[in-house]
């Protein structure tokens, strides 16, 4: 004779069993091939796992892109352009190539601010070439915007990056 506990038991394992097959949309509907829904939920929860890994090394990979990336911020003010460029780490190689972007775009540095220990931190004024009043200085940069000036300091620092992928 069959205990109580054995009977709830045994049906506990059924309503699981029917529950697994459900969830993994196995197609054995035999009771006999038990093996058949287990081997298909191993199948789906490895299914299942390689995917989320899938999904969390992309946004690992956009974390990384978007944290690796130093801050930019350009503001234009009387004097010129305020150019503020921000890492949490250190950017070797990464003023060089930002003071070269500047000058190409016709700006001369006036006063820069730089640390580059532990952490990256560039704050530029630069004014159009060959700048003496205010009056001068508009009209040296009347073609150059803030708008330019971040745009080339980005790039410079997106060549930068690609240095770096390409380096490591």
């Amino acid at each position: 004779m069959v205990s109580k506990d054995e009977k709830r038991t045994a049906m506990a394992m059924c309503r699981n069993l029917r529950l697994l097959r459900s969830i993994t949309k196995s197609h054995s509907n035999s009771r006999n091939k038990r093996s058949v829904v287990l081997e298909d939920a191993c199948e789906y929860i490895q299914e299942e796992l390689k995917r989320k890994v899938e999904k969390l090394d992309e946004a690992a990979s956009l974390y990384d892109a978007i944290i690796g990336m130093p801050m930019l911020k350009v503001e234009e003010e009387e004097r010129g352009f305020v150019i503020k460029v921000v890492s949490e780490r250190s950017c070797e190689g990464l003023l060089i190539l930002i003071l070269e972007a500047i000058e190409e775009v016709g700006l001369d540095v006036v006063e820069a601010r730089v640390s580059c220990v532990h952490a990256f931190s560039l704050q530029v004024v630069a004014v159009g070439v060959g700048v003496g009043t205010k009056k001068d200085n508009e009209e040296a940069h009347d073609d150059v915007d803030a708008q330019l000036v971040h745009q080339i300091v980005f790039q410079a620092i997106q060549n930068w990056r690609a240095n770096v992928a390409t380096h490591s």
